[in-house]
């Protein structure tokens, strides 16, 4: 309890008062022990208690550098972030907190401890999950200056509201212990006028009038604003898919903190893989998907592995947020555009479909609803991506993945590549119980890999290995034909609350009970009880079927429905899914 502060005022009028408080051997807040306090505000009138406030904060210390990183509490901590939209998929934009607890939770299960609002200040829910569950938050004003990129983006209100809005976004978010970098902006046209570093300093020093605890960062896709100016005015720079650069800095300005803003950007859908599998980040695309084989980018972007390959090489740099966590509504990279590439289609009769469509229209309508960047799709289904960062980033975890599916009935004979993901150090593959080599990580390497591997129906088996000792193992299987729905849930028991969901997901599977890849059924949700169905997906970023359908192909052998209990009606509810030609299945859950 402090000591009380007096201020008097008139009607009408406001008053700043500054207060101390001295906590002598506080718990800190941390990536481990989430610690917060309480700051209650009481405002009295002639004795009587008229207003109250309750903050909750954190205590901690947080320290920059440019030739050690970041630490927090004095702890060196590597920053494995990702940056996140804000839609939460087949829910759309509009907030739910339970939907985005459960992104967050996805997130920390493959070792993300970072999150980069991007472009826009986050909804408050986000914060407060971040501090209750463990994550640092870069939050980010904008995408936009005074100079725009699209015709109705922030620029149009720049000049106006600025301002305002920043200082909003710093008051209301600055007590969040796990709010650690403000970004003023990201990919500005401005980082390469010369005259550019100026507006920087203004919004910077609008940041450090209302917070000088926390680093005032831009996300940079222009090399030279790392020397024009601006790397005098903020206190990291943030590179977006530079990896060459961190040297380059470092060696010119060794002063200079720097970050990857924005990495990787690598591209996949799950569980498609196309052949022959190729090096070239242009390549992997077919059917209007993306081979999950985890070397395709845009012509901007890289493969996780050169990304490491450049943190490694240069550890001062503070680490990553990879470009995107999980899938998003719009911007279906590569397939973002009118199509007029015929080798889109891998299908003959799909190809001549197409052909006939840009002989009428001169283009070929575009399926993608949705990205291709995460390294979860939309339904929060694990690409294969997910087992590589979760390689890299939780090292102590004994784990492997192995890639691609074993179900290539056409393809026996022909050179199928394996890629394994471990965070062992050794892996040795076998097919049919034969051996087909052991392999040691090298420098610098962040996958193991057998190019070689001709297809035989069976059984894929990885045993890996670290420091000499058996360390994890993973197996693929060619499954038997689709038999059955196998229905899960996330959680048992529910808050009957309106907003409360369950997560619902749908597998196909054999009579063995093993996930039959390649199959795409037409799935039918009831629900009993006192529930509704909110919301279906798959994760196929071209299925145009409306999210509030109680109908969805599986996609991959996999489908998720969204169920919400009503509000004051507790009880038992059950989950039912059907597919012709495929035993039933359901679930039950309750809520109260």
């Amino acid at each position: 309890m402090s000591e009380p502060q007096a201020a008097k005022l008139g009607a009408g009028r406001e008053a700043h008062v500054a207060h101390t408080l001295r906590v002598p051997a506080p718990r800190l807040w941390s990536l481990r022990e989430r610690n917060r306090y309480v700051a209650e505000t009481r405002v009295e009138r002639d004795g009587r208690t008229i207003d109250v406030v309750r903050t909750p904060f954190g205590i901690r210390t947080l320290a920059v550098s440019a030739t050690d990183g970041f630490r927090l509490n004095g702890e060196r901590v590597p920053i494995r972030g990702v940056c996140l939209h804000h839609d939460l998929g087949a829910l759309g934009a509009a907030i739910n907190t339970r939907a985005l607890e459960r992104q967050l939770e996805i997130l920390q299960s493959f070792g993300c401890n970072a999150i980069r609002t991007s472009h826009n200040p986050p909804a408050p829910e986000l914060l407060e999950l971040a501090d209750r569950l463990g994550f640092l938050v870069m939050v980010e004003l904008s995408d936009a200056w005074r100079s725009g990129k699209k015709a109705d983006d922030y620029s149009r209100l720049f000049d106006d509201w600025h301002e305002r809005d920043l200082r909003a976004m710093l008051r209301r978010d600055r007590n969040h212990p796990s709010v650690i970098q403000w970004s003023i902006g990201n990919e500005l046209p401005e980082l390469g006028d010369a005259e550019g570093w100026k507006l920087a300093a203004h919004l910077a020093a609008i940041v450090r009038e209302e917070d000088r605890t926390r680093a005032v960062v831009v996300g940079s896709d222009r090399p030279p604003a790392a020397y024009n100016g601006f790397e005098t005015v903020v206190d990291v720079i943030g590179f977006n898919y530079k990896p060459a650069e961190y040297a380059k800095l470092h060696a010119r300005h060794p002063h200079v903190a720097m970050m990857g803003s924005e990495t990787a950007s690598t591209i996949s859908s799950r569980g498609e893989y196309f052949f022959p599998v190729s090096d070239k980040k242009s390549d992997g695309a077919a059917n209007f998907h993306v081979s999950s084989y985890d070397l395709y980018a845009p012509w901007w972007a890289w493969p996780p592995d050169v990304e490491w390959k450049a943190l490694d090489e240069n550890p001062y740099v503070l680490g990553e947020f990879v470009w995107t966590g999980f899938d998003y509504l719009g911007e279906p990279t590569p397939f973002d555009s009118d199509a007029t590439n015929l080798l889109n289609f891998a299908d003959p009769v799909a190809r001549e479909k197409a052909a006939r469509e840009l002989a009428a229209l001169g283009k070929i309508r575009v399926p993608s609803r949705s990205s291709y960047f995460g390294i979860v799709d939309l339904a929060g289904f694990p690409k294969d991506r997910f087992y590589l960062y979760q390689a890299r980033w939780r090292p102590d975890l004994p784990m492997a993945h192995i890639l691609p599916h074993w179900n290539w009935p056409e393809r026996v004979g022909e050179v199928t590549p394996v890629h394994v993901y471990t965070s062992g150090d050794e892996a040795e593959l076998f097919l049919n119980g034969q051996s087909l080599g052991r392999k040691r990580r090298g420098p610098l390497e962040y996958r193991f890999r057998w190019d070689d591997v001709k297809y035989q129906p069976g059984e894929l088996k990885v045993v890996t290995y670290k420091n000499g000792q058996p360390w994890a193992e993973a197996v693929q299987r060619t499954t038997g034909a689709p038999a059955a729905l196998r229905v899960t849930v996330d959680r048992a028991e529910l808050r009957a609350d309106g907003t409360d969901l369950a997560y619902v997901t749908v597998a196909v599977v054999d009579r063995d009970g093993l996930v039959v890849p390649r199959s795409h059924p037409l799935v039918k949700f009831s629900v009993e009880g006192a529930a509704e169905l909110v919301a279906t997906d798959n994760g196929d970023p071209t299925d145009q079927r409306v999210f509030a359908s109680a109908e969805r192909n599986a996609f991959n052998g996999l489908a998720l429905a969204i169920v919400r209990p009503r509000a004051g009606a507790g009880g038992a509810i059950t989950l039912r899914a059907e597919a012709d030609g495929l035993a039933s299945g359901e679930v039950r859950f309750s809520a109260r």
